[in-house]
This record gives structure tokens, sequence and C-alpha cells, in this order.
């Protein structure tokens, strides 16, 4: 067990030290511009705020209804359905093939009612996150979810900020120093869409199976771990300095730690208490203002609202029948209605046209297959190192590849604050797109031509 410690925290430092040299020779070569002002369009007169909001939130939730049963039909999840119709009913194509009706439903300025919808619908999504983090899952599987998890995270981190230190004046938009982006690019290329990778372990029927149990306790500490790094470059972005960052750092472990040594056995107690009274609905109004209170102290701290949402969820009771309540009453309207506004937003800031001739599209290449490379990749070498054989290594890689919602949420944050432009938010996206349609056939391919797959656990 020693020499496997001193392994894993030599590749953990040796990773944390290539990185933070190649972010100081991006400062030294890229010096900070000044920031462009934001540009915003006014709103086409004519209709009432509500009457568009109403309107766009039907025009969504039918496209994403039927783009989610088209994918599901060809075999996969439905969330890339409903991904894809954010896109169709973005100006990629729908404000390319309609104008006038584009201009009419989706004009920039009446977008802030919606992004408001959408943001609640992640907050929501993010909750039910954390409450579906099984942490004794994780601790049998400690020794190989930690390395591979940890592998699949720095891996591709190291080679987001590499793609960053050599192709800065071509993915930077002016202001943006390079810390800032390179960190973000890091983090982007790291992600894990761990809800979409439990949903085709579940339709595969590997959910049960060794490889299965595996992965999710892999995909659930990437989770972690993903969302403390991007608190961290969220915290360094908005402080902009290194005391206010610790400042931040240090009131996110306070935080961190009251709910998870004082909220949850409180909670815990609490619902204990009252389980036999049977007040489901006293139970969800608690439940939705500790997740509402935690992402407001969150947002305060200046890690974004998102992180608090999740630590709720980690730090509901365990009991199964609280969790199972709970997520029975706020799953279906977060995924059904709220989500859909958000992939709605996001196809809404992707816009195909600005990658422009042959060497945008080089560098979008370039996005995907270092994407590609870090996360299959590093984490495929990972499971071999722990034992695993090459047949469930593989697996495990094109798995952990899988990007989904997880990455266009910390695509949106970066677009939020400002790191990400218009064209790189687009690149990016088609990076999440491609990464994970690629799972299905990826594990399709293994179940043909591999053996053990799908041997139970």
């Amino acid at each position: 067990m020693r020499p496997f410690a001193l392994s894993y925290l030599f590749v953990v430092a040796a990773s944390a030290l290539g990185i933070a040299a190649l972010l100081a020779l991006g400062a030294q070569h890229y010096p900070a511009t000044a920031a462009a002002a934001p540009h915003e369009d006014p709103v086409l007169a004519g209709t009432t705020p509500l009457a568009r909001l109403l309107l766009q939130i039907v025009v969504v939730l039918v496209a994403a209804r039927v783009l989610g049963t088209l994918f599901r039909r060809l075999g996969q999840p439905a969330v890339i359905g409903e991904i894809v119709a954010g896109l169709v009913l973005g100006p990629s194509l729908l404000g390319w093939l309609w104008p006038s009706a584009s201009a009419l439903l989706f004009a920039p300025a009446s977008l802030a009612p919606l992004g408001l919808l959408s943001q609640l619908g992640v907050l929501v999504f993010m909750f039910l996150v954390g409450l579906d983090l099984d942490l004794g899952a994780i601790r049998d599987k400690a020794r190989t979810a930690v390395v591979v998890s940890h592998t699949s995270i720095f891996v591709p981190f190291a080679l987001g900020v590499g793609l960053t230190l050599f192709a800065y004046p071509q993915l930077a938009a002016p202001g943006v120093p390079f810390q800032a982006l390179a960190l973000f690019m890091g983090i982007a290329m790291s992600v894990t869409a761990f809800p979409v990778l439990a949903r085709i372990l579940e339709e595969r029927g590997l959910l049960q199976t060794a490889i299965g149990r595996s992965v999710i306790a892999c995909a659930a500490i990437d989770d972690v771990s993903a969302w403390c790094l991007l608190a961290l470059v969220v915290a360094l972005a908005n402080a902009g300095d290194l005391a206010g960052a610790a400042l931040t750092a240090l009131l996110t472990a306070a935080f961190v730690l009251v709910m998870l040594r004082a909220v949850r056995p409180g909670l815990a107690h609490w619902a204990h208490r009252r389980q036999a009274r049977g007040d489901d609905a006293l139970h969800i109004s608690v439940v939705l203002v500790i997740l509402l209170l935690a992402a407001t102290a969150t947002e305060l701290i200046g890690i974004h609202a998102l992180f608090g949402a999740f630590l709720a969820g980690v730090a509901m009771p365990a009991a199964g029948a609280f969790r199972a309540a709970v997520r029975e009453r706020l799953h279906a309207f977060a995924t059904i209605v709220l989500l859909p506004l958000f992939f709605a937003l996001s196809g809404l800031r992707t816009q195909l046209g600005l990658i422009d001739g042959a060497a945008d599209w080089a560098l979008c290449g370039a996005i995907i297959a270092i994407a590609v490379a870090g996360k299959l990749g590093g984490s495929y070498v990972a499971a071999r190192l722990t034992g695993a054989s090459r047949e469930d290594a593989f697996a495990i890689g094109a798995l952990m590849n899988t990007r989904g919602l997880m990455e266009l949420i910390v695509l949106n944050l970066g677009y939020d604050l400002g790191i990400l432009s218009p064209r790189v938010f687009t690149m990016m996206v088609l990076m999440a797109l491609v990464t994970t349609l690629m799972t299905g056939p990826l594990l399709s391919f293994g179940q043909r031509r591999l053996a053990g797959l799908a041997r139970p656990a």
C-alpha cells in the first residue's frame, strides 16, 4: 500500500508542477490586455415579455421531446437529442434558414428570463447529481477509482493548458488573461458526464456488472474532484489575485465543513423524527430551502451557485427512502421542463458560422483529438496500471470520455464569466457533442470485438 501511495502522490505532484510551469510560461508570453465592451441588441417590439417567454418554452420543449425520442431510437441517450435541439433552434440552423422567426422567438435581449429559468434547472440538476452520489460505492472501489479518475483529470487538464500555451492567440478573446483561459480549457477537457454515463450503463445492462460499478465509482470521484477544481478556477478568475483566491478557498472549506458536519447530521435527525408523520410537502419545502440557501452562499463566496447546489445534494440524509422521495418529486420537472431550456440557451450561444476557414476547423479538430486522447487514453493507461484487463480498461476509457451536460455547464460558466469567446465556446460545444456521441459506438465495438465486458459483479 505504501509504494502505491508514494507513486500516486508523485504522479499528482508531477502533474501539478507541470501544469503550474505551463501556466507560468504562458503568462510570460501572453500579457493581459483590455477586454472588449459587450454588445446588446434591443428586444424586437410587438410582443410582451411574458408572451415571448411562454412561446420560447413551448418551442424548446417540443423540439427537445422530438429530437430526444429520435436519438433514443438511434441508440443514443435522449440528452444528446435535447442538446442537438438547442443547436437546431440557435443561429446555426434556425437563424440561418429562417432569420425572421429566430429574431422573433429568440432576440438576444429577450433571453434573460429564459436564462434565469435555465439556471434554476441546472441548480436542481446539480442537486440531484449530489443526491445520487454513492459514497459507499466510492469507498468500495477507492484504490482503482481514485487513480483512474484523477489520471483522467490531470492528463487532459495538462493537455488543455498545453494547447492554450501553443494556441493562445487563436483561442483568447480580447482582455482574457492566459491563466484564466488555460485553467478553463483544462477543466473543460477534464469533465465526465456522470448522469449521462450512468444512463448509458443502465440502458446497456452494465450498471450492476463489475465494470459498471468501477466506472460509476471513477465518474463519481471525477465529478467531485472536477467541481472542486472548477470552484478553485472560478475563485481565481473572480478574485483576480492569489490573496483573494486564498480567502475564497478558506470560505469554501468552511462552508463544506458546515454542510457535511452540521447540516447533514441535523437533517438526518430531523428527517428520522418526521418520517412517521408522512408530511412529504414539508420535506420538499425544507430541501428546496436548503438547496437555494447553499447555492446563494457559494454564489456570494465567489465559486458559483452550482457548487452549493451540488453540495446540498451530497448533504442530504443517507436514508434511501428520503432520497428516493426527494428525487421523485424534483427529477421529472427539472429534466423534462427546465434542463431543455438550458440546452436551448447553449444552442443559442453556439454559432457554427464563427468557425471560419480551414485553420479554425483544424483547431476545432485538434481540441476534439486532444480531449479524446487525454480522457480516453489517460483512463485506459491508468486502468491498466491498476490491474484492469485490456477489455475493461478500454470500456472505462470510452465511458469516462463522455462529457454531455456536465461539459455544457462548465462551458456556459466560462462564457458567462467572459473567459470563453463565442467562437471558442462553439468549438468546445462541438467537442462535447462528438465525445458523447462516440461513447455508444465505442462500447458497441468493445462488446463485439472484446471479451468479458459484462462479467457479473
